[in-house]
């Protein structure tokens, strides 16, 4: 009398079957889009960047490239020392100055104006005018007296330094050109810096260091290789400051 009721459980799992197949392969190609708009942004974001830091890496290469090259050339100069990490330049011995004095010897200003047309033959190569931006000549004195008047002491040795490449040569010298002074008026600086970075002892402290100082990869120059700021540093002065000598 009573009719049967049969549940077909069969029909409804191959109805729902696939659409939960379907919404796994739609979470699978979501989840692969999403790994493809990732990766296609990292190697962009790195494209960019090693875009942006490549003239700083080309910078670094010529200026080691620069240093190593002067470095070869200084070979010449057995008192000459080139630090090439530090762009600066021990003039040796030779260049020492007495206590409290600023006056260099013959020896010095003979050595001064044989070498520094070496600088300046580098400067005038192509790595030089594209990143040499000035040489700092800079002055130590020793621990005695008080820090202003050795910051005085300091930066008269500095100016005597540029002094003596302006000097008459001696006898067997080869003089300087005038195209070559005018590049040292344009190219120096003269810095006083006391008795910082002093040396272990008080005679090798009394001395001058040349310092090359690079522009920077971003910096904007015409074709005389200016930049386009003022170029100004504290304790230096331009050479084109000082009258007679």
């Amino acid at each position: 009398m009573l009719n049967r009721i049969v549940l077909r459980r069969g029909a409804r799992h191959e109805a729902e079957g696939p659409f939960w197949i379907s919404f796994s392969d739609l979470m699978s190609a979501l989840m692969v889009l999403f790994l493809v708009v990732m990766a296609v942004t990292l190697v962009s974001v790195t494209r960019d960047v090693g875009t942006a830091e490549q003239p700083k890496i080309q910078r670094s290469r010529d200026i080691r490239e620069l240093m190593s090259r002067l470095r070869e050339t200084t070979r010449a100069f057995p008192d000459v020392k080139v630090d090439e990490s530090t762009y600066r330049i021990d003039l040796g011995d030779v260049v020492r100055f007495d206590r409290n004095r600023a006056e260099l010897s013959l020896a010095g200003a003979r050595l001064l104006r044989a070498y520094v047309p070496t600088l300046l033959d580098a400067q005038r190569s192509e790595l030089g005018q594209r990143w040499i931006r000035r040489i700092v000549v800079e002055g130590f004195t020793d621990h005695d007296g008080t820090y202003l008047y050795n910051l005085g002491l300091s930066l008269e040795r500095s100016r005597r330094v540029v002094c003596a490449l302006y000097a008459p040569p001696l006898t067997g010298e080869q003089p300087l050109t005038d195209a070559q002074k005018r590049q040292i008026r344009d190219l120096f600086l003269v810095g006083g810096y006391a008795f910082n970075a002093s040396r272990p002892s008080k005679e090798a402290s009394r001395r001058v260091e040349l310092k090359l100082e690079f522009w920077s990869a971003d910096e904007l120059r015409d074709g005389n290789g200016n930049g386009d700021g003022d170029g100004g540093s504290g304790g230096a002065a331009d050479a084109r400051a000082f009258g007679a000598c």
